[in-house]
């Protein structure tokens, strides 16, 4: 499976965790903050707000493919790849160029954001919440493609690690950040709060090194200056920026990469779905927002912190197959752990609390692992475009399903109690009926998981004919 944490002799747990000391790994706690900060903005806790506004469910569930632009930036990535913006690339390099580009748009459009009621500006709150959004993933592009450029293979656990910590903790001050902030002093400084935050970026991005990559792409064909048209520039560009990162991974997988492409879409289609529901669930349960922040923000971050930090090391001392398939599995079974909150029918603080525990634990532990599966099989010649596609595939299913979520929701509430079997399973939280849609809906979202699991399985059993990206770009460098 491309696993480049496999090719080495297996390091003790001492080794693993002083791997963490290293000057790229801490740098990409930095990073992993300014591309954790945006997304809760414009997907979890805009729902919150959204619907403490009155903003129905199924409304909520659709303005979530807002986030949907992180799963398409794979489309723009070649020319993250290779293209200069004057004069940022020429000062701090094209890596650095475009993270500060982006860094700077996210912190505008928070301020746009902070300045919209959703109750008589959805419209263009909305789009302010595209423009954070189109920037947010544009800045994964670079962000990523410098992680993987900055270090060897033997640190891309720990990178990952380091990242998912940045990451995580951009998602506590976004996420339990501004609901506290929010409760205390409304929504607008909640928002201009958040714009602040994003400098932290901007300086990171001014202070870290620009990596040279182990390996360049093709170069351009080029023909003599009288004869090269505008046309065959453009058609020269785009086989190699746009066309050349895909072919060279269909021809190094072979029809292998179908599978794991089709594996990279299902791994966290089960926790994405769910998310964008979570915060309505909350408040529909009867939690308080500072419930909401202290519990799943507060508490989770320390959970996902944890999972993440072992996830890192996890991948330095047992490779990445047995863990990909744990993770398949685990991701979609502490679903049920809501399906059961749903079901408890009033809001009970330890059964959330418990709830939390499970599902940030696990997503902390697959996210490290997962990042560094996804590492493992970009070439460091197409960085940027291969690992935007991977990471847009991993977004882009879960995004998909989870727009209809809202409806899924206020659907199986009214017709839950019909359905064959499923009328049965109900009786169980007869209770609570007010909430029998939230248990359908958690229900659903862990039996979409399940395909992963057996796909995980499968591609573990497979041997890739090609060698692993990483190792072919150290040899075409003489390395």
């Amino acid at each position: 499976m491309g696993e480049v944490a496999e090719t080495a002799a297996r390091r003790g747990w001492a080794e693993s965790v002083l791997a963490y000391r290293h000057g790229a790994v801490r740098a990409a706690l930095f990073l992993g903050f300014s591309s954790g900060l945006p997304l809760l903005l414009v997907f979890g806790t805009l729902s919150a707000r959204l619907r403490e506004t009155g903003i129905d469910r199924t409304t909520i569930g659709f303005i979530s493919w807002v986030a949907m632009t992180y799963a398409w930036k794979f489309a723009w990535a070649p020319l993250v790849d290779r293209l200069a913006i004057p004069p940022l690339t020429g000062w701090l390099g094209r890596r650095r160029g475009w993270m500060l580009l982006t860094q700077s748009v996210i912190v505008l459009g928070l301020l746009l954001m902070a300045s919209f009621d959703p109750g008589h500006e959805l419209e263009p709150l909305v789009i302010a919440a595209v423009i954070v959004a189109f920037a947010s993933a544009t800045q994964d592009i670079a962000v990523d493609a410098w992680r993987i450029e900055a270090t060897g293979p033997e640190l891309q656990g720990p990178t990952a690690g380091a990242y998912q910590l940045g990451y995580r903790i951009a998602v506590l001050a976004a996420g339990a950040g501004a609901l506290y902030l929010a409760e205390l002093y409304g929504w607008r400084t909640a928002y201009l709060t958040m714009a602040a935050l994003g400098l932290v970026g901007i300086a990171a991005t001014l202070l870290i090194r620009e990596p040279v990559p182990a390996a360049q792409a093709a170069p351009t064909p080029r023909i003599a200056d009288n004869t090269q048209s505008a046309l065959f520039r453009i058609a020269a560009w785009f086989m190699t920026a746009v066309v050349g990162p895909f072919a060279e991974y269909f021809r190094r997988m072979g029809w292998l990469g179908v599978a794991i492409l089709a594996f990279i879409g299902l791994f966290r289609i089960s926790d994405i779905t769910l998310g964008v529901m979570a915060n309505p669930f909350y408040i529909d349960m009867g939690f308080s927002k500072a419930d909401i922040a202290t519990i799943s923000k507060f508490y989770g971050f320390w959970m996902s912190i944890a999972g993440a930090l072992a996830g890192g090391a996890i991948v330095v001392r047992y490779g990445l197959r047995a863990p990909l398939i744990w993770m398949a599995l685990l991701l979609p079974l502490t679903n049920l752990l809501f399906a059961l909150l749903a079901a408890r029918g009033r809001p009970d603080l330890w059964l959330l609390a418990a709830t939390i525990s499970a599902d940030n634990f696990v997503t902390g532990i697959s996210g490290s692992v997962f990042i560094a599966y996804l590492s493992s099989l970009t070439n460091t010649a197409y960085t940027a475009t291969q690992y935007a596609l991977f990471s847009s595939l991993m977004m882009l299913p879960g995004k998909f399903l989870g727009g209809w979520s809202g409806a899924i929701v206020d659907w199986a509430q009214v017709h839950g109690w019909t359905l064959p079997f499923i009328g049965d399973l109900l009786v169980l939280v007869a209770r609570a009926p007010e909430h029998q849609g939230y248990v359908l809906f958690f229900l659903y979202t862990t039996i979409v998981g399940l395909p992963a699991v057996i796909l995980s399985i499968w591609l573990t059993r497979q041997e890739l004919a090609a060698p692993a990206p990483r190792a072919m770009a150290e040899a075409s460098s003489g390395r």
